[in-house]
Order: C-alpha cells, then sequence, then structure tokens
C-alpha cells in the first residue's frame, strides 16, 4: 500500500545538500588562491613612477659619447693662413706691412683702411714669391706707442683702441693674413705691456714684436735716445706667450725682436729658444744697401734666429728690390716694408 512503503526524499535531500557545500567550499578556495597565490604578471607604469629610468629596449643613436682628452694630451693646434701649424714650415717667405691704425705717420699700414692696404701689400709681396716658396702675409699694427710726455700712468706710451686693433684682426681673417701686435712700451716692461693684449693674442693668427728702441729706462724719454732690453725680460715675455700658447691649443706664434744697434738687446746670446714661437730677429737700419748691409752683418744671429730684413719707402737710398734681398746673406725670410 501507498501509505506503507519507505519514505526516499531524505536521503536524497541530504546528498543534494552535501553536494552544493561541495560547491561553496571549492569556490571559497579559489577565492583564496587568488588572494593569496601570484597573480597575473602586469607590466608596472615605470614611466610614471621613475621618468628617469629608460627601458633596455630604447635607443639613442643620435647622441655620442664624448671621449674625455688623455691626460696631457695637448688639443690639436688650429691652422694658419694657408694651412700647416708652424710660422717657416712649407718654406715659407713672409711679407708684411708695419704701422699703426688710422695714420700713416707711423708706417704704410695705416695709410689706408686695412682692406685697401692689404691690396697693396700683395702688390708689394708678389715679386718676393719664389719656387717652392710661397708667401705669407703679414699686418704689423704698433698698439703701444711710444711717447715723448708721461701720460696718466707716467709710462711714455700709450695703447691704441681696442676697437681698431679688432679692426686688423677681422681684416686679417678676411684676407688669410697673420696679425703682428708690436710692442713700443716707454717706461714699462714688456711683459707687463704684452698681458694687456692677451685678449688679442688669443687669436690664432696674432703674434707678438718687441721694439727695444722704445724701451726706456727710469730716467730715459721716447725719441730722445735709443733704448735697450735685456734678454732676462725679452725670456719672460715669450715663456708667458709660449705658456698661453699651450694652453689655449694655437699654432706656432710669430715672435719677432727689432734690432739695429749691438747694444739694444744686452746678452742675446742668452735669449731662449721657444718651440711654440717663430723667434725672428729683425732687422731695421735704414740708408743705402751698403749701409744696410752693414747694419744688417754687424747684428745679424742667424744660428739663434730665424732673420728679418726693413725696407723704408722714404728713408732708404735706393731701396732694395727683392732680387738683392734673396741674395742677402745670412738669408732673409721676413721682410717688412716701413
Amino acid at each position: 500500500m501507498p501509505g506503507n512503503a519507505p519514505d526516499q526524499r531524505g536521503p536524497v535531500l541530504f546528498l543534494v545538500l552535501l553536494a552544493m557545500v561541495a560547491l561553496l567550499v571549492v569556490a571559497w578556495g579559489v577565492g583564496r588562491e587568488d588572494a593569496k597565490g601570484e597573480p597575473p604578471v602586469i607590466e608596472p607604469r615605470v614611466a610614471a613612477e621613475s621618468p628617469a629610468v629608460e627601458s633596455p629596449a630604447v635607443e639613442s643613436p643620435a647622441v655620442e659619447p664624448v671621449e674625455a682628452p688623455a691626460p696631457g694630451k695637448r688639443a690639436q693646434p688650429k691652422a694658419l693662413p694657408g694651412g700647416g701649424t708652424r710660422v717657416f714650415g712649407g718654406n715659407h717667405f713672409l711679407v708684411a706691412y708695419y704701422g699703426t691704425g688710422q695714420t700713416g705717420s707711423l708706417g704704410v699700414l695705416g695709410e689706408t683702411d686695412p682692406d685697401t692696404m692689404d691690396r697693396r701689400l700683395h702688390r708689394a709681396a708678389r715679386p718676393f714669391r719664389q719656387p717652392g716658396q710661397p708667401l705669407r702675409h703679414v699686418y704689423e699694427l704698433i698698439v703701444t706707442i711710444a711717447d715723448g710726455h708721461p701720460g696718466k700712468d707716467g709710462d711714455y706710451s700709450h695703447d691704441i683702441p681696442r676697437s681698431e686693433v679688432r679692426r686688423y684682426i677681422r681684416a686679417a681673417h678676411r684676407n688669410d693674413a697673420l696679425l703682428l701686435l708690436d710692442l713700443q712700451p716707454g717706461r714699462s716692461s714688456f711683459p707687463e705691456v704684452a698681458k694687456r693684449w692677451e685678449w688679442a693674442l688669443r687669436d690664432p693668427w696674432v703674434g707678438l714684436a718687441l721694439d727695444p728702441e722704445w724701451r726706456m729706462g727710469p730716467r730715459q724719454v721716447p725719441a730722445h735716445t735709443v733704448g735697450q732690453v735685456g734678454a732676462s725680460e725679452v725670456n719672460r715675455t715669450s715663456g708667458w706667450l709660449s705658456r698661453l700658447t699651450v694652453r689655449e691649443g694655437l699654432p706656432q706664434k710669430l715672435f719677432v725682436l727689432h734690432q739695429f744697434r749691438v747694444d739694444m738687446v744686452d746678452r742675446i746670446g742668452r735669449i731662449e729658444q721657444r718651440a711654440e714661437l717663430a723667434m725672428v730677429q729683425h732687422v731695421d737700419g735704414f740708408g743705402t744697401p751698403r749701409q744696410k748691409l752693414a747694419t744688417y752683418h754687424a747684428v745679424a744671429r742667424p744660428r739663434q734666429f730665424t732673420m728679418g730684413f726693413k725696407l723704408f719707402y722714404d728713408e732708404d737710398v735706393r731701396r732694395m728690390q727683392s732680387r738683392a734681398v734673396h741674395a742677402v746673406r745670412p738669408k732673409v725670410r721676413f721682410v717688412s716694408f716701413q
């Protein structure tokens, strides 16, 4: 009878309930694994946290590493007009115009503007060209001028304006010429005056000339006596210029010592050689060819210096031409016109 059959619903309900509990346990375990286990890898936003860090996969080919110079290694010197770093390298012959700016009273250089002067210099230099001996043109500019009165500082000399020197520096670079700063120091010393022109001497094409005729003693006045300089003062000046040349990585500089009497340079044999300087003894005597050659032979020291020779437009009698100058012995490598 139906009423007497056993009830099967209890065990079935129990099995269903057990299955549901098992599903809940599994679901809970998965949730715990997600919470305690390693989550999926997510790339961090490095740029937001540390913008200075670069991804190793990114390259910057436009940026070149800078190699530091080796200790004690000199920078490569800049080139001189026409190339090279030695003033007389390549057997060059130098021809100069001498004077100061804005006036012809001290020499031909200042009779015209710099570019007109350069064209005149090229015409004057042309006859000195020889096969295998190229020319270099030089502007010898008097930048410190001796005076017959003491002036504000009592040293019997004055400097021309810097703007005038800059004008000749620009012209030299425009026309591929060397510029030579000539010093007439009065009662000041050559090193003292030279250092005032350091700003210009940092230019690779600017050299220095010393004119002892205008180096006065403590009681001497320019144009009343011929000045004199000692070897030690020349050495201090050339040493300072040599160190400047090395420090600035410059090519060899022209360094000129003017002379027309033996007693103008005391103990000349003690003047030191400087590899960074092209050292020239420039003989300035004027007169007839015979008188000029007598002066030259009296003072010339060709074993110690490269030799220079001056030609005067007004003071010379029967001015020597290029062939006669090339025939002079000891050999002349630098001629200037005044």
